[in-house]
């Protein structure tokens, strides 16, 4: 999240007002499709809006290759799927050289693998070995993919979307914590209510599928991250921010009794970036052009929860990352403004 916007080109920023509307209107329509889970939405949507990526983790059938299949198609963008198995390899996702013979003389030509695409769903990522995995790091990070010594730009806006399934373990690699950095939030996938499971058998068991309305192209999701950026934020916001953050290292002082005893290592300095731009584009959303410490706030449990690593004892103890982050945001008051 350095400087998510580099290879983007230079657009007119659209008014804040505008941002929220479509924004709206993309939420509208993924709604049509996804059932409930409302803050699924929400917070997949601020990692695109910021230009950065997102790791859903949940159990398999809850609507995760659908929600970036949908939003591909509201949105006007291109998708490509990629299933993470043991034996893919990089080549697979990047692409490679292939021999061609044309006009009888032979050359080497690149073959864009799937990671070409503006929207790309990694499923079930942690299938994957590490070296595969790490495939991704340079297309995520510099929105570029190097073969043979060339580099090959990806198109803006590249979203990746990555799954994993918290059940079935055996056999899987974690994902390293460098590769976690790069993903802006991790998102927690809910089972849906009762009310939201006979929705969904009503709407996937019918004689017609709902289809939704393109209601923005990939100009405009470029516009709406240049915004984002220009979301003006109070010192006294920022310094909230940083002040989460270290509160997440035990060694800092402002950390509470749960993380010294706990946290082997705190989160990034990632972790404040994606705070500052989820208060962003979550203050946008709420039709404001101004970033309040609540938006910091409740950006924290995404932003953090994959960026603390418990020690020994803390795993031990069965305590978990989201438990650490309320001790934090309860230790750790908003500054008072005179």
């Amino acid at each position: 999240m350095d400087d998510p916007t580099s290879s983007a080109p230079v657009v007119e920023r659209i008014a804040p007002e505008a941002f929220a509307e479509r924004a709206a209107a993309i939420e509208g329509e993924v709604g049509t499709v996804i059932v409930g889970q409302r803050e699924l939405v929400r917070q997949t949507l601020t990692c695109l809006l910021a230009n950065s990526h997102a790791l859903l983790e949940g159990v398999p059938g809850l609507g995760k290759t659908m929600l970036i299949r949908t939003i591909g198609e509201v949105i006007d963008c291109s998708f490509n799927r990629i299933q993470f198995t043991p034996d893919l390899m990089p080549a697979d996702i990047t692409g490679t050289n292939i021999l061609i013979e044309e006009g009888g003389t032979r050359q080497f030509r690149f073959q864009p693998g799937p990671v070409f695409a503006n929207l790309v769903l990694a499923d079930e990522i942690n299938r994957a070995t590490p070296k595969t995995q790490s495939s991704l790091l340079e297309a995520m990070q510099e929105h570029q993919v190097s073969v043979a010594r060339q580099r090959f730009p990806l198109d803006p806006p590249f979203f990746v979307l990555a799954t994993q399934n918290p059940l079935e373990m055996e056999g899987t690699y974690p994902l390293p914590e460098a590769q976690l950095d790069r993903f802006m939030f991790k998102v927690m996938v809910p089972f849906p209510s009762e009310d939201d499971l006979s929705t969904i058998i009503d709407r996937t068991t019918g004689a017609e599928m709902p289809t939704p309305r393109k209601v923005a192209t990939a100009a405009d999701i470029v516009e709406m991250q240049h915004l984002a950026r220009a979301v003006p934020i109070a010192p006294h916001v920022t310094a909230y921010a940083v002040s989460l953050l270290a509160a997440t290292h035990p060694d800092q002082p402002r950390a509470p009794e749960l993380v010294r005893e706990y946290v082997r290592y705190g989160a990034s300095p990632r972790g404040a970036q994606a705070l500052v731009t989820a208060g962003k584009i979550g203050a946008l959303l709420d039709g404001r052009f101004n970033v309040s410490t609540d938006d910091i706030r409740g950006a924290a449990l995404p932003s953090l929860r994959h960026r603390i690593i418990l020690n020994f004892e803390g795993e031990a103890e069965g305590i978990t990352t989201e438990a650490v982050i309320g001790s934090i945001l309860e230790a750790v008051a908003p500054p008072a403004v005179e």
